[in-house]
């Protein structure tokens, strides 16, 4: 194992591999999306999803004043949708989603975008600014899902993972791993 003391913490960080995702909000007319590369699920029961944004985003704001967002989880093949959605070159409102295929959620009324791995409309369960993010708290309230191989973020990059299960020693079905009760 290499020793994690030569390495700065900023650069550890970077190595948990995380799924990417398109947030999208409509709020009173205008629309918006941010690709996020920290999304995680936070709750079994309720269903919560966790996303980490850049404190005082647009996508923040306009999520905590409608109450609900869309969650669009990219797929391998859609690099160029993370990169356009992370740039602050792209137009505002919903010009920013000329270039992609999308339709609108029927209880977010938030752009979903086709050939997304997955979909969640979310209806905001807390924002929290946690050091130089702001987290919001997501409850599931319908899901769609694709197929394929998710986009990764991974040591500061996007990478197309794709998933090869792992057979535990000695074979057999591996169980579902479960945090500690406390």
């Amino acid at each position: 194992m290499r020793s994690a003391a030569k390495a700065p913490a900023r650069l550890l960080i970077d190595q948990l591999a995380a799924p990417v995702a398109v947030l999208t909000v409509r709020h009173q007319g205008r629309t918006h999306g941010t690709t996020v590369s920290t999304l995680t699920r936070v709750s079994h029961r309720p269903l919560l999803l966790g996303a980490a944004l850049r404190a005082g985003s647009v996508l923040s704001r306009l999520a905590s004043a409608e109450g609900r967002f869309a969650v669009n989880v990219l797929g391998a093949s859609q690099s160029s949708v993370a990169r356009w959605f992370a740039s602050s070159a792209r137009p505002d409102g919903v010009e920013q989603f000329a270039a992609v295929d999308w339709h609108p959620d029927p209880y977010t009324a938030a752009p979903l975008l086709d050939g997304a791995l997955a979909h969640y409309a979310c209806r905001l369960s807390a924002r929290h600014v946690v050091g130089d993010h702001e987290v919001l708290l997501g409850h599931v309230v319908r899901v769609d899902s694709g197929a394929g191989d998710p986009l990764l973020s991974y040591g500061g990059g996007l990478f197309a993972g794709a998933l090869h299960p792992r057979t535990p020693p000695g074979g057999g079905h591996r169980p579902h791993i479960e945090e500690e009760a406390g």
